[in-house]
C-alpha cells in the first residue's frame, strides 16, 4: 500500500497552471484557483500561470514553451478534455507528448466514478511526459481537479511518497537526450 516515507525529506517541484476556457476570464477561474491553492499547500512552488481560449496550436505551444523552461517540472492544464467540438486539449497535449501516461487517465476514471458514478466516462483527462517535464490534462471543474491533486498528484509530486513516485524519476525523464 502507498504510504509516505517521513524520514525522507520533502522536494518541492515547480508547476505551471494553465487554464483553457473559451468564456471564463482569470478572475473566474475557480479550477485554476483550486489547482494554486493545493499545489502551494502541498509546499510546491507556482512556476506559471496563464489563461488561454480553446485553440489547440496555441495550447501546444504554451506547453512545449514550458517543457523548454528548466525552471519548469510539471505543467497542469484545467479545461478543455470534455467531448463538444471546442475542447482540444487533449490533442494539444498529445501533439507534445513523448511519452503518454496511460495510467493517469485510468486512475483519474476510477477516481470519478466514486464521485460521479458513470458521468467519469465523460472525461478525458491525460497525462504524459516531454522534454523532462511532466504534463496532466484536468477536467475544468473544480471538483475534477480537486479529485486530480488530492487523490493522485498530491501523492505522485511527493519525493517521500512510497513505492514509487513522479519525483524520484524527474532527472531521468530526458536521459534519452543525453546519451551520446
Amino acid at each position: 500500500m502507498s504510504r509516505i516515507d517521513e524520514t525522507k525529506e520533502f522536494i518541492p517541484v515547480r508547476i505551471a497552471v494553465l487554464t483553457v476556457s473559451d468564456t471564463r476570464s482569470l478572475a473566474e477561474d475557480r479550477s485554476g484557483d483550486v489547482l494554486v491553492a493545493r499545489l502551494q499547500e502541498a509546499g510546491h512552488q507556482l512556476a506559471d500561470r496563464k489563461m488561454l481560449t480553446d485553440e489547440r496550436s496555441e495550447i501546444a505551444a504554451q506547453l512545449r514553451e514550458w517543457c523548454a523552461d528548466p525552471q519548469i517540472d510539471v505543467v497542469l492544464s484545467t479545461g478543455g478534455t470534455g467531448l463538444t467540438g471546442r475542447d482540444v486539449t487533449v490533442e494539444a497535449h498529445r501533439d507534445v507528448y513523448e511519452k503518454e501516461i496511460d495510467a493517469f487517465g485510468t486512475v483519474f476514471t476510477i477516481v470519478s466514478m466514486q464521485k460521479i458514478g458513470t458521468s467519469a466516462v465523460q472525461s478525458r483527462a491525460t497525462g504524459g511526459v516531454a522534454n523532462g517535464t511532466y504534463l496532466f490534462a484536468l477536467p475544468g471543474s473544480p471538483g475534477a481537479c480537486k479529485d486530480a491533486w488530492d487523490e493522485i498528484l498530491v501523492k505522485q509530486l511527493d519525493y517521500r511518497h512510497r513505492p514509487c513516485n513522479f519525483v524520484e524519476i524527474l532527472p531521468r525523464l530526458d536521459e534519452h537526450h543525453r546519451r551520446k
